[in-house]
């Protein structure tokens, strides 16, 4: 299988979520799938932008999304976030061909002071999810698994921006999505549900309204902890900052101890294609994952 893309890593696999970078490395080595790093992408803006100019989210990623086209492959994430905000980007000016030809016009006019190619809407936004459920196959994952997940119970966190920031996503129902759920039975995993699955990890409000942000990401770990769950999986680095990194803030607010696991989406694939623990930076986690590689026998 002879699956190619043009990678736009994004700033918090870079920096605080550097195991998600990692993990995406070996994990798409393992598959056969090639990634040609974008190195002169920038930040996609996480929703910020548009707060200041809607202009200057479209052009700021129109840049990203023509650095793809000028390789002539699909631009991938590994981040809800990026994939929300350049998803939607990429609609609004693939819209804008047909309906505001003045106001791609200017973003293109930006783009040339720079020196920078112009946007074409000939490329593709897709985050890894995606890849794996639409491009790659799940029949052709479930061949390719070496240790399976058997014993693992699997609590998915979609989060807001991979499901609704886009007027339409790839191979999925954005309110009863399935997608990880049946990436994990294809690896063995049993998927578990739970109410807060779709729902907001609470990181929008945490710097403006932290004791919500944490009741939030408190009651979605609860739920899933009250479900079975061994562990939570998500796409998206913002939502394991505030379900990770931040659960012994979580547990102070709410008052309860949690300690559950949350897994990268990757790190999950990878560990049942036989990658170490050690390769997917399952050790630089807050939360200890040592109770999820016990289950695996690991």
């Amino acid at each position: 299988m002879d699956l190619k893309y043009a990678y736009f890593p994004g700033c918090v696999a870079q920096g605080a979520c550097r195991e998600l970078y990692q993990s995406t490395a070996a994990l798409t080595q393992a598959l056969g799938i090639e990634l040609i790093e974008l190195k002169k992408a920038s930040c996609c803006g996480s929703g910020t932008f548009k707060e200041e100019s809607q202009l200057l989210e479209d052009t700021v990623n129109a840049r990203n999304i023509a650095l793809a086209e000028e390789l002539n492959l699909p631009l991938l994430t590994h981040c809800s976030t990026c994939q929300g905000v350049i998803g939607n980007v990429d609609e609004r000016l693939k819209e804008a061909q047909e309906t505001n030809p003045a106001y791609l016009e200017q973003i293109n006019g930006l783009l040339q002071k720079e020196s920078c190619s112009p946007y074409r809407g000939s490329s593709e936004v897709k985050h890894l999810l995606w890849a794996l459920v639409g491009d790659y196959g799940l029949e052709a994952l479930q061949k390719r698994v070496t240790r399976k997940l058997s014993n693992l119970k699997c609590a998915a966190f979609y989060g807001c921006y991979i499901l609704r920031a886009q007027k339409s996503i790839p191979f999925d129902d954005p309110y009863q999505p399935e997608s990880m759920e049946n990436v994990f039975r294809a690896v063995g995993a049993t998927p578990v549900y739970y109410r807060g699955r779709t729902q907001c990890c609470g990181w929008p409000l945490s710097s403006y309204a932290t004791n919500q942000a944490f009741k939030m990401a408190g009651m979605h770990i609860q739920d899933a902890i009250a479900a079975g769950a061994d562990c939570m999986v998500t796409p998206c680095p913002l939502c394991h900052l505030n379900l990770d990194s931040r659960q012994p803030e979580v547990e102070k607010v709410i008052e309860r101890k949690l300690g559950l696991p949350v897994l990268h989406l990757p790190q999950l694939v990878a560990l049942a294609l036989g990658i170490e623990p050690k390769q997917l930076g399952l050790e630089k986690h807050i939360v200890s994952t040592r109770p999820v590689l016990e289950k695996l026998g690991i």
